[in-house]
């Protein structure tokens, strides 16, 4: 997906037309300071908020029968 860049100045002078470009053409828009990306513009899609962010991590954790264990141990070769 291309995407378009914009220095902050530019965006200011001209803020609700790249507004309604992102809204349309759903491509997003990185507003620039001094060459470096500072923000990024991306069109709002229903159900953005319902998503739960611990629900994205169910299933990720690693169970440990005992948390007070170090791990890993093999793993350092100056323990070898």
């Amino acid at each position: 997906m291309l995407q378009q860049m914009v220095s902050k100045s530019k965006f200011k002078a001209k803020a609700l037309e790249f507004l309604r470009a992102v809204e349309t053409g759903k491509q997003p828009l990185i507003i620039t300071h001094a060459g470096k990306p500072v923000a990024k513009i991306v069109s709002y899609k229903e159900g953005d908020e319902a998503k739960d962010p611990v629900e994205s991590l169910r299933g990720t954790l690693v169970f440990y029968k005992d948390p007070d264990e170090p791990v890993g141990l093999e793993d350092w070769e100056a323990l070898r």
